[in-house]
């Protein structure tokens, strides 16, 4: 039997003269969840069938492209008139966008530190937090990458940035250098969602302003022991960007706070790891 694909609608939500491409999956009466994603990625990052496997355990789920990703408001490279707080608000503005008072908001990797400076700053429009791949914000003292994978990412500055086919060929090596030990890296699928996330884009290459937003972050007095929502952390064990220890370090620092460990796991969500990560967040936001 074929399985029910969830209803999906697309709507354009705008912000202060800011365009945000979104989508939705599931019943709106549900409860809301907010997808964030990460550094220079669209919402297209956020896997299909892991938005509609959380739409079919009764959520409404709304993941959306970020500034400088997919459809939405794009800036010139390297001139992003907006900052790392723009991003926060952006996410209550999707919210306001819907009509939503509150939701859960699940972010991952740079997409979490999002979520977390939203739920600092705007307390009562979020429910609960899922941090997947993140560490907490103000936190010092936790593991840098792993060796391989800072000597992969100082290889970018000798990129040619106005290169598309550079640019695609970079983030193919990186999707390999993040991936975990669990199971085979999917080199075919990887290349398919980049070329479809480059294509998609009118200005792919202005996701690079991600990159001095996080260098400038105004939101840096921030932290996470402030942080008084119920906090699940979904870490790979093997995650090459941020080792585990970021994950665990919520469970000491935020007051509710508590892990789902994917063995293996590394910098991403595996096709094979989303029955489980939909398991985990469905569990988190029942309330």
């Amino acid at each position: 039997m074929e399985a029910v694909r969830s209803p999906v609608a697309d709507k354009v939500v705008e912000f202060r003269g800011v365009q945000l491409q979104t989508q939705a999956f599931g019943n709106p009466a549900s409860p809301p969840v907010l997808l964030i994603m990460g550094v220079m990625s669209s919402m297209l990052w956020w896997p299909e069938r892991f938005c509609e496997e959380l739409a079919v355990q009764g959520r409404y789920v709304i993941r959306y492209d970020q500034r400088d990703t997919g459809l939405s408001t794009y800036y010139p490279p390297g001139e992003p008139s907006y900052s790392f707080s723009d991003l926060a608000d952006d996410a209550i503005a999707v919210l306001d966008g819907y009509g939503i008072e509150a939701a859960h908001l699940v972010g991952m990797s740079m997409g979490g530190f999002v979520a977390q400076e939203a739920a600092l700053r705007h307390p009562r429009r979020v429910r609960t937090l899922t941090l997947i791949s993140s560490s907490p914000v103000g936190v010092g003292g936790l593991p840098s990458s792993a060796a391989a994978y800072k000597e992969h990412s100082a290889a970018a500055e000798n990129i040619d940035w106005s290169d598309l086919e550079a640019i695609a060929d970079f983030m193919r090596r990186d999707s390999a250098m993040l991936a975990g030990t669990k199971h085979p890296h999917d080199a075919e699928a990887a290349s398919a969602l980049i070329a479809r996330d480059m294509d998609r884009a009118p200005s792919y290459v202005s996701a690079t302003n991600h990159f001095m937003l996080l260098s400038g972050n105004e939101g840096a007095t921030l932290h996470a022991s402030r942080m008084g929502k119920p906090v699940l952390a979904i870490h790979g064990t093997s995650d090459p960007l941020f080792p585990i220890e970021h994950g665990e370090a919520f469970t000491r620092v935020a007051p509710n706070a508590r892990l789902h460990r994917i063995i293996g796991g590394g910098h991403e969500i595996h096709e094979r790891d989303i029955d489980e990560v939909v398991r985990a967040i469905a569990g988190h936001t029942m309330s």
